[in-house]
């Protein structure tokens, strides 16, 4: 992590600057390769977007750390869609983030804190625990896109937050892009999408989503939330 805020702010305006204009693979490569060699980790959801941007990562550096946060809540179709992806990707270094059975029984015995209090789950089973990975690392990488909406959309390719640099390849990439870069790749879809849960997530938090409507309306339905708290001000307390 760059500890210093104007070290960090430096750093994201040169980078910014110097790759202006570029997304995708041709952003990704030099970042990976140049800037943060050793020192950089893509966070994976293992959604049903994510093959795209974990296909760029293999084609570059296979042996990038690849942080898969294991809420104890996925549907087990995720589970078995990242061990495919892994094995058709020869990615070599993926790494299962998940909170410790001793916090999970101190703040959530029952299972049911996610009903209670998402934010408060949510920091539990994925901010506290990736808070930890990522401590060993200047920069990591999100499959965050604009398309996505909300405070996603005015997202930059590049950005400085928590005290790292972020890159988000997919920034600027349209939802016909990603499709075609599936097609492209071959890759193979997530299970759950054909069964109406275009997000994934955990199975507590998510529901089936109409044809045609926003892809996240069925995360935290009910609720106004609308990110995990990964990429914002929970994500700094849990540092």
């Amino acid at each position: 992590m760059l500890d210093q805020p104007l070290t960090l702010a430096r750093r994201l305006e040169t980078l910014s600057e110097q790759y202006r204009g570029l997304h995708g693979e041709a952003l990704l490569r030099p970042i990976v390769e140049r800037e943060f060699k050793g020192r950089i980790a893509l966070v994976s959801s293992f959604g049903t977007e994510s093959a795209v941007l974990l296909q760029m990562v293999a084609a570059i550096d296979p042996a990038l750390p690849v942080l898969f946060i294991d809420t104890g809540k996925l549907f087990g179709e995720t589970l078995r869609y990242r061990d495919e992806l892994v094995a058709l990707l020869g990615l070599k270094d993926v790494r299962t983030v998940a909170p410790s059975a001793l916090v999970v029984k101190e703040r959530d015995p029952d299972g049911m804190l996610w009903q209670k209090d998402g934010d408060a789950c949510c920091f539990m089973r994925k901010v506290e625990p990736l808070a930890q990975a990522v401590k060993g690392f200047d920069s990591w990488i999100t499959g965050r896109k604009r398309f996505q909406g909300g405070a996603r959309a005015t997202l930059a390719p590049i950005e400085a937050a928590d005290g790292f640099i972020k890159i988000n390849p997919l920034a600027g990439m349209s939802f016909a892009e990603i499709e075609a870069a599936f097609e492209t790749h071959g890759l193979p879809r997530h299970p759950l999408e054909a069964e109406g849960f275009p997000p994934g997530g955990c199975y507590t938090c998510s529901a089936r989503v109409a044809p045609g409507a926003d892809r996240r309306s069925g995360r935290w339905v009910g609720t106004d939330k609308n990110e995990c708290g990964i990429h914002d001000s929970m994500l700094s307390a849990a540092l």
